[in-house]
């Protein structure tokens, strides 16, 4: 019998499909085992530790599982770089593993809102009992025995800090991530750099940055610069670097916001791969879970983003360079975050901010500042405007009246005493240009303001609370930590959670907050 017609055009037909889906598989194979290689080169160039649960201690609850925090560290080690990284990078040759920017970021349930607390570098916390590991000694418990944070990753590893961030604050720790100075620069500059904004001319010799006053674009060397100049600016305080990074970490934010990054796994991964190198985590975090937790926060706000500092005051036994979270201001922020709740508003007691001259800042509730307000320019209504504006945040407005003389033009607080200053430095930091001097003929325990006609208004602030025993709180005030911070407020909640009031009740700030709003983390004696 004949073979039927039309059958081999229908056999050909099958066989060219047999090779296209043969073709498909292996393009797919290829895809998916590039996919893989290329997670696997990216988990693989992680520096990954493994976190016994048994070196973590009595761990504290964990109340909220559909919320996530993760422990935030900068190694500032100069270990990997070359002689001419550390050139470029300015930062000089020290194997030291310290960590002076230390954060808890919390991810509320829905992933509609993030809070960022940092805890400063010289607050002073407990001794923990930290096993010895490669490249650190350990570290003996004492419970009477005080240790300075940043100095643990040197002594226990990543698992020190994780422990004693947990037992001092009551906040359980899903994950950590240390990142180096190198990938820092190199995730800056994957963002296209960033702006930060600058009240006159830097020139630090010690961070290398150089800074035109006015809002600058940056790329990553000059941010890194940014993120740790401290020594030749306002107070010289570190509480005020982290003011300024904050700002320029709320820049960042809304940079990743409207470039759509988080929407676009390929580039996340190439972000991600670039800081990789540089990055430490625990064996639990997985490439893909950071990747997936980016891409969990592409439809976060920025008004939702908020940046706050652990409520801190000076350490009794050197409150000039030290610091300790103030109680129960501190505890009850922890509690917020622990618990996904709302807490009260700040309140903090009289303190010192640590200096890198070791001059000691003391500051006060504004309740306590008693203040009469002299205009110095001849504007009509300016000291009345001035008055209005301290009352509302919580001064303690004794008069108004006009100057001996019209001819200032910088505005000046005058004080009886070195008993006032604490009266002085709170009066400061609600305004952007103003020298002091002591006049032992005024009235002990009143200040005065001489406005002069350089004075526009009080200084944009996160909402100085004007009741009674209130002050500007720690992370945005010199109570330790340099002057009110401005902010933008936070949103009352969009993902539903309560916490989201922390950055409004505790003077921090929001990514929306304008590049131009932070002048007064730059004031201070350093400062031109």
């Amino acid at each position: 019998m004949r073979p039927t017609r039309g059958r081999a055009p229908r056999e050909g037909k099958r066989h060219v499909l047999r090779w296209v889906a043969v073709g498909a598989v292996v393009i797919l194979a290829a895809g998916t085992l590039a996919a893989y290689l290329k997670y696997r080169a990216v988990y693989d160039s992680i520096t990954r530790v493994n976190v016994p649960g048994s070196e973590l201690g009595q761990r504290p609850p964990e109340y909220s599982t559909a919320a996530e925090n993760i422990l935030v560290y900068g190694d500032d080690s100069r270990k990997g770089l070359d002689a001419h990284q550390q050139y470029i990078l300015h930062t000089g040759s020290d194997q030291t593993d310290n960590t002076d920017t230390i954060m808890i970021v919390h991810l509320s349930p829905g992933r509609h809102l993030v809070t960022v607390m940092s805890i400063p570098r010289d607050t002073m916390v407990p001794m923990y009992q930290c096993a010895a590991g490669p490249g650190y000694p350990g570290q003996q418990a004492n419970p009477n025995g005080y240790v300075q944070i940043n100095s643990l990753l040197a002594a226990g590893g990543p698992v020190c800090l994780w422990e004693t961030v947990e037992q001092t604050t009551g906040i359980f720790i899903n994950h950590f991530i240390g990142i180096g100075m190198l990938g820092f620069v190199k995730v800056v500059d994957d963002l296209g750099g960033v702006n930060v904004c600058v009240p006159f001319n830097v020139n630090d010799p010690v961070s290398g940055l150089t800074l035109p006053s006015g809002e600058d674009h940056i790329d990553g060397v000059q941010a890194l610069a940014f993120w740790r100049t401290r020594e030749d600016i306002g107070t010289g305080s570190d509480l005020e670097r982290i003011q300024r990074d904050q700002f320029m970490s709320a820049q960042v934010v809304k940079g990743v916001l409207d470039s759509g990054l988080l929407s676009d796994p390929l580039r996340l991964l190439s972000v991600v791969t670039d800081a990789a190198a540089s990055m430490t985590t625990d064996s639990g975090m997985t490439v893909s879970d950071l990747v997936g937790i980016a891409e969990s926060l592409r439809n976060v706000s920025s008004k939702n983003v908020q940046f706050i500092t652990a409520p801190n005051q000076a350490w009794p036994q050197d409150p000039t360079a030290r610091v300790q979270f103030a109680q129960p201001q501190a505890g009850e922020v922890f509690s917020a975050i622990a618990h996904d709740v709302t807490v009260p508003k700040v309140k903090v007691a009289p303190s010192a901010t640590p200096s890198s001259g070791g001059a000691q800042v003391l500051t006060t509730s504004p309740s306590n500042v008693k203040v009469k307000i002299l205009n110095g320019s001849g504007v009509a209504g300016l000291a009345g405007q001035a008055a209005s504006g301290l009352s509302s945040r919580g001064f303690d407005v004794t008069g108004t009246g006009n100057a001996a003389s019209f001819a200032y033009t910088k505005s000046v607080i005058e004080y009886p005493s070195a008993a006032d200053l604490a009266a002085v430095n709170t009066l400061k930091q609600q305004l952007t240009n103003v020298t002091t001097l002591q006049d032992s003929s005024l009235t002990p325990g009143t200040v005065e303001l001489i406005l002069g006609s350089d004075f526009t208004g009080l200084a944009q602030t996160a909402a100085t609370p004007a009741s009674p025993g209130a002050s500007a709180s720690p992370g945005a005030s010199a109570s330790p930590g340099g002057s009110a911070s401005p902010a933008a407020s936070a949103s009352p909640s969009a993902s539903g959670s309560a916490v989201a009031n922390l950055a409004q009740s505790n003077n921090g700030i929001t990514a929306a907050a304008s590049c131009a709003s932070d002048g007064s983390a730059f004031a201070g004696p350093l400062s031109p």
